[in-house]
């Protein structure tokens, strides 16, 4: 049984688009996705992300897709309003390579798709497309939206010269002003994006295991990759309510069995070897990743323990030396955390991650992935 909702009550995957225009007789513009909606006439290309199934004027399907006639594409990450999306048809000799029942690992992909700007599902739309293809070059953002990193003097210029408590507080206010939070559905989609992999486009990589997935096995079955906590949600009993429970910044694609046996256990060195998941180690309290990403793990808890101070209706997390802390808002073990953040500094990955939560959904960054160095700080 396919699961319909309204727009307004879920955050899709962001597409951002290109759209030309040709006149005879006149150079293409280039226009947003705001501008092609209302400019719905004559023909356009567009390029961007596939983000839903649309069956009606003000609904769209994420998951279960029943067919394969049209995608729905917006111009904002996490875009909320079927105002602001575009409907394109997929006419019959496109339905088996670009319709989402056919293909449910679209959602989220680029697509580049030539035809007539005119009403679909009586609302704005692309029909009688003359080009469908996969990919092409990312589209530039909507004006205002930012594209890369924030400079330091910037973002974190009320943190400069600080250090110890007073870092740790000028940060908490850094990474908790003008922060937009996900439902706990809306993690999946954006996990797509986020953790998509750099050479597959239709996969995600899994943050234990390190392998690559397709972005369509999301689920809760034997093989499906589900929604990580690495701030396990019962130290702090947050559950998955908007806030800490769908926190970007410590949510990672992970498989279902192995996801079980990291369970909510603290981090620490040492233990018996993972079988599914080799590299990572695990004991009756205690988890050891792999060292490819023992570093993302140490900034993901520095950044909940930063982000989460206790005066916002949720727990006051924190980080300490010990293991087995049960349900309280505590995870440790704070010395192997600092260890393996100065062993595994943030890589191309990561950042890049960063940079999508901060552009495209949280407006907030992890200022422990742009600076490492400030973790020994906080918490040495």
């Amino acid at each position: 049984m396919y699961r319909r909702v309204a727009i307004s009550s879920v955050a899709l995957l962001a597409l951002t688009i290109t759209l030309v225009r040709a006149p005879a007789g006149s150079a293409a513009a280039t226009l947003t996705v705001a501008q092609a909606i209302s400019s719905q006439s004559g023909t356009g290309t567009v390029r961007g992300y596939v983000v839903g199934e649309p069956t009606a004027t003000t609904t769209v399907r994420t998951s279960n897709f029943t067919g394969d006639t049209a995608v729905a594409i917006a111009d904002n990450s996490g875009e909320a309003g079927t105002s602001r999306m575009l409907y394109v048809q997929v006419t019959s000799a496109y339905r088996s390579s670009f319709g989402l029942r056919s293909n449910p690992g679209l959602l989220g992909d680029p697509i580049t798709v030539t035809g007539t700007l005119t009403a679909y599902f009586s609302h704005p739309g692309l029909k009688s497309p003359t080009a469908m293809s996969a990919g092409g070059t990312t589209p530039p953002t909507t004006p205002g939206t930012p594209t890369t990193p924030p400079p330091s003097d910037s973002y974190y210029a009320s943190a400069a010269g600080k250090s110890g408590e007073q870092l740790k507080d000028a940060l908490h206010t850094i990474v908790s002003r003008g922060v937009t939070t996900l439902s706990y559905d809306a993690v999946w989609n954006a996990l797509k994006a986020t953790d998509q992999d750099p050479g597959n486009a239709n996969n995600v990589i899994l943050l234990y295991s390190g392998t690559s997935r397709s972005k369509s096995l999301n689920g809760g079955n034997s093989g499906n990759w589900n929604r990580e906590h690495v701030w396990a949600k019962s130290h702090g009993d947050f559950g998955t309510a908007a806030g800490p429970g769908t926190d970007l910044h410590h949510l990672r694609p992970e498989d279902v069995g192995v996801n079980s046996l990291r369970d909510n256990k603290d981090f620490d060195n040492g233990g018996s070897a993972v079988a599914s998941a080799p590299g990572n180690f695990t004991d009756g309290d205690s988890w050891e990743p792999r060292s490819a990403v023992k570093g993302d793990v140490a900034r993901m808890i520095f950044y909940m323990a930063v982000r989460y101070e206790g005066g916002d209706a949720w727990p006051d997390l924190e980080v300490d030396n010990a293991t087995g802390s049960g349900t309280a808002p505590r995870i440790g073990r704070v010395s192997a955390l600092l260890q393996w953040n100065a062993q595994d500094p943030p890589d191309a990955f990561e950042r890049n991650r960063n940079q999508i939560i901060y552009a495209s959904y949280q407006r907030n960054r992890n200022p422990f992935v742009d600076h490492p160095e400030w973790a020994s700080s906080v918490f040495g």
